[in-house]
């Protein structure tokens, strides 16, 4: 999206039968983008939620059997079951949010941490009280229910955000962002702030088609309104930065944590499991610009 259609319509494409999308949830405007312009409106979009220690996909769309939802990973895969629970690990109704957990054993679940088990059960398996089928698995991921029980991904539960008592997701905040027609990309992240108790700080890559308008003197504004007017004024951003790049791992996986470090000025962590260690410096740097 970022570098716009002309370069996948030099190529013909008609061959591609289905799209995957992994790494980080795909909001709804990225979804159709990629389906109208990689997969020429006829390929099916597999939008799939897992970890590597779950040891494989675990909730997926079904082509062909599941009807399309731009941005949701929809169903877990037959024979794996995983829900959405409260904090008290009772399972939520339609159209409620809540933390995504798995409540029963699965093929590929992972076994441990090598030499340190104790810290393999706090992290992974002390969330819940027991289940009926044993220790209940909590990914760290929030998730809402639809009203067809579909599952939408809210991302990490640490990337939830509290400002003035208001809940906010990330996951919510970056889609109303990139359902503009300037942005391509954007990441979001809570930062301290001492009358909100957090704040929202945003950071968003433009299409290149739209470098022109990114650059007035009140896009940032634009932007944080457009926000505002998508979801409330409680989610304007408290600031907003244009950038050229996102920190993401290998993976594709949008590493938050550095991006804190950024909006709260402090000293940028370990960025070792970057795919490219030099964004973050591009990125400060273009702070201090």
């Amino acid at each position: 999206m970022k570098a716009g259609r002309e370069i996948p319509q030099k190529f013909d494409l008609s061959s591609l039968r289905v799209l995957g999308s992994v790494g980080e949830p795909i909001n709804p405007e990225a979804w159709l983008w990629y389906r109208e312009v990689i997969g020429g409106h006829r390929t099916p979009i597999v939008d799939t939620w897992w970890q590597t220690e779950t040891g494989g996909i675990m909730v997926s769309p079904l082509p062909a059997v599941t009807l399309a939802k731009p941005g949701s990973a929809q169903v877990p895969l037959p024979g794996i079951t995983v829900d959405v629970l409260d904090d008290a690990g009772k399972p939520v109704g339609n159209n409620e949010s809540g933390l995504l957990a798995i409540p029963e054993p699965w093929p590929g679940m992972l076994r441990g941490i090598w030499g340190d088990p104790e810290r393999f059960i706090e992290t992974y398996w002390s969330r819940f009280p027991d289940g009926p089928d044993g220790p209940i698995y909590f990914a760290g991921d929030g998730a809402r229910k639809d009203h067809d029980g579909d599952i939408w991904l809210l991302g990490r539960v640490d990337d939830v955000m509290n400002v003035s008592g208001h809940r906010l997701s990330t996951a919510e905040i970056e889609s109303a962002l990139v359902a503009h027609p300037w942005v391509a990309e954007a990441a979001v992240v809570g930062a301290s702030d001492e009358t909100t108790g957090q704040a929202v700080v945003a950071f968003v890559i433009v299409k290149a088609r739209h470098v022109e308008d990114a650059a007035a003197e009140d896009a940032t504004q634009q932007l944080r309104a457009h926000v505002a007017t998508s979801i409330g004024a409680i989610a304007r951003p408290r600031e907003l930065f244009i950038v050229n790049e996102l920190p993401k791992t290998r993976s594709g996986k949008i590493m938050r944590r550095l991006l804190r470090d950024v909006a709260e000025h402090r000293e940028i962590g370990d960025t070792t499991t970057l795919a490219d260690t030099t964004v973050m410096k591009a990125i400060a740097d273009r702070l201090k610009s």
